[in-house]
């Protein structure tokens, strides 16, 4: 049986169903809330010190993200709560395929304008890299990419690009895991960094395609190689 992950208790909301969505992500991205976790709306409402229906809401978005499942009885059955879905490593790669072509013409377009990223996400995305916390590795690469999106003038890209974004972090936090972040990762950022400040379209869009489908097939084989022999058993929260 996994380990029961510990959820520390929220403050008082403004938007609590926020909030419980997203410590409830950030608990199954970055690895606590192992695939087959089994979750209860009690279970996850006393932890968290909330009533049962932020925590209900919650976990429909997280069902809508392809997140969480329906939890079977032994003959099928549906059971009682839901568990968190097994990652698939050939979704994974098909995200991160848009992925890759989201962001190059968003580096392509930031390339135009001549935008100049903030170098404190480079520092910071290091420094997570360094000490090797995952939540932060996988912030700081979300806070990176959001910079291109933005800097690329169009929002629509932004927009696209973080239907997805749930399945990343969960994949890279499953990956992270098991292996450190590849070490090219950041001096290729910076490099995507240079080429758009410098005004290279070409340059910052082909770089910024060849890290996505490097991370994404890094990650995908990862995720296989992480794969248990036999599916998870269920645990509950508690």
């Amino acid at each position: 049986m996994h380990p029961s992950p510990t959820l520390s208790r929220l403050d008082t909301p403004p938007d609590l169903v926020d909030q419980v969505y997203r410590r409830l992500l950030d608990a199954i991205s970055d690895g606590s809330m192992a695939p087959g976790t089994r979750l209860t709306q009690e279970d996850v409402a006393e932890q968290l010190a909330v009533s049962r229906q932020p925590v209900l809401q919650a976990l429909r978005q997280l069902r809508a993200d392809g997140l969480v499942q329906d939890a079977l009885g032994p003959q099928g059955q549906k059971g009682r709560g839901v568990v968190v879905t097994p990652i698939d490593a050939t979704t994974v790669a098909q995200v991160y395929e848009v992925r890759s072509a989201l962001d190059a013409q968003a580096a392509r377009l930031a390339a135009r304008r001549r935008a100049v990223i903030d170098p404190m996400l480079i520092m910071a995305g290091r420094a997570a890299a360094a000490a090797g916390e995952v939540k932060a590795m996988i912030d700081a690469d979300l806070a990176y990419h959001r910079a291109i999106y933005q800097a690329s003038g169009n929002p629509l890209i932004e927009a696209s690009a973080l239907l997805h974004w749930h399945h990343i972090r969960r994949a890279m936090g499953e990956a992270l895991q098991h292996s450190p972040l590849r070490a090219a990762a950041w001096d290729e950022h910076e490099a995507m960094c240079q080429a758009i400040a410098q005004g290279d379209e070409t340059a910052a869009a082909q770089l910024m395609l060849a890290h996505g489908t490097q991370a994404g097939t890094h990650l995908a084989r990862q995720l296989l190689a992480a794969q248990p022999s036999e599916a998870p058993v269920n645990s509950v929260v508690r």
